[in-house]
């Protein structure tokens, strides 16, 4: 198991791009642990250093990742990538048709990044985090595991 402390430095990090909607930090050592207590975090080094990690909840049919976080010092470098292929084959490994994630939509940049891995977006759901101060929504997408294309009809 991960240094909860360094998973939530990371995390929060990471995250630090959504102050203009959510100001504090994205997640508490609680939030880390009840994750953990859900699924696993996989994660990326570079040395001794934990540089990106994404949580992976292995529930049949559809897997699920999020918090894809990679550190500010080291994005660029396709940690990011390979954290979502690593969720990907984590989820198929143990038997999962497809894989889901939720994006902020205001976060305009990771749909594209989403879609260019295969993922298709499924619809939409309330923002469930603390209060933005900016109206925001999630946007639902999912890949097809078992399939090469990827999309999920």
């Amino acid at each position: 198991m991960h240094d909860v402390d360094e998973l939530v430095a990371l995390v929060n990090a990471a995250f630090a791009v959504e102050q203009f909607f959510v100001p504090g930090p994205r997640i508490s050592r609680d939030g880390i642990v009840a994750q953990m207590a859900r699924g696993v975090f996989l994660v990326a080094e570079s040395g001794a250093k934990t540089v990106g990690c994404v949580f992976v909840n292995r529930a049949i049919p559809a897997g699920y990742m999020g918090l894809l976080s990679v550190a500010p010092d080291h994005q660029g470098q396709g940690i990011g990538k390979r954290l979502v292929e690593a969720a990907e084959r984590s989820c198929r490994e143990a038997g999962c048709s497809s894989i889901e994630i939720r994006v902020v939509n205001l976060r305009s940049e990771l749909p594209p990044f989403y879609r260019g891995r295969g993922y298709a977006e499924r619809g939409t759901e309330p923002f469930d985090g603390p209060t933005p101060t900016i109206p925001c929504h999630f946007v639902l997408m999912a890949k097809n595991l078992d399939s090469p294309e990827g999309m999920v009809s």
